[in-house]
């Protein structure tokens, strides 16, 4: 078996930085013009969430789409819409696909440095959003490619609704609370039973087969404290 690797960092913790980041890109705007593709990716899909009139759950870094394809069985009500960067990723899809495709859900191929920015400025009536294994870029140089440390994090706290990360970093989930505590968001961690624990991506597959802990975030974003 093809065991997956636990994440190694050079850090013992939250980042001694991060609070200084957070706090400066909540105090700014992030300028960087939407590229092109990108644009028309979410135009295409706008489209289909304005026709669509109901709740969206939204699935971001959803690689092969496999969790997108779940999430749109799981709420028979919403919309769900997955959304990955990498071509070849979403290419695999078809081996996961499901009934839904074309009409409660659907997979997009856009970089979310500009997508969560449409979706906040387009006030999509996203009910639940889905962070599953992000790449936790774990050496503490790197803090800032972290969704968390990124430009782009406010832009993810407008949308409102529900949010949930899932990681096999324990560090990742508690610097997301303290950036969430920062717009005086309220999150809670816990440890997922593998017993009880229906992988919804390979990487969570491979993650609980191989006998990592597995961690989950929840908070609202609907409402501060």
């Amino acid at each position: 078996m093809n065991e997956a690797r636990p994440v190694h960092s050079n850090q013992t913790g939250p980042h001694e930085d991060l609070k200084k980041i957070v706090q400066r890109h909540l105090q700014s705007e992030f300028k960087k013009p939407i590229q092109a593709h990108n644009q028309q990716a979410f135009d295409d899909i706008h489209a289909k969430v304005m026709a669509w009139q109901g709740p969206v759950i939204l699935d971001s870094c959803c690689g092969v789409g496999e969790s997108t394809a779940v999430l749109a069985e799981r709420y028979p009500d919403a919309l769900v819409i997955g959304v990955d960067k990498s071509a070849h990723r979403l290419e695999k899809h078809s081996s996961y696909e499901r009934s839904g495709r074309g009409q409660r859900y659907y997979v997009v191929r856009a970089d979310l440095m500009d997508f969560w920015r449409l979706v906040e400025q387009a006030d999509w009536p996203v009910q639940h959003h889905f962070l599953l294994y992000p790449n936790p870029w774990p050496k503490a140089a790197h803090v800032s490619r972290r969704w968390h440390g990124s430009p782009v994090w406010p832009y993810l706290l407008k949308f409102g609704g529900q949010f949930t990360l899932r990681s096999n970093w324990s560090t990742y989930l508690l610097e997301v609370a303290e950036a969430l505590s920062l717009s005086d968001f309220r999150s809670n961690i816990a440890l997922l039973d593998p017993q009880r624990l229906e992988p919804m991506t390979p990487f969570e597959r491979k993650y609980k087969d191989s006998g990592q802990s597995l961690w989950e975030l929840q908070a609202d974003l609907g409402q501060s404290l």
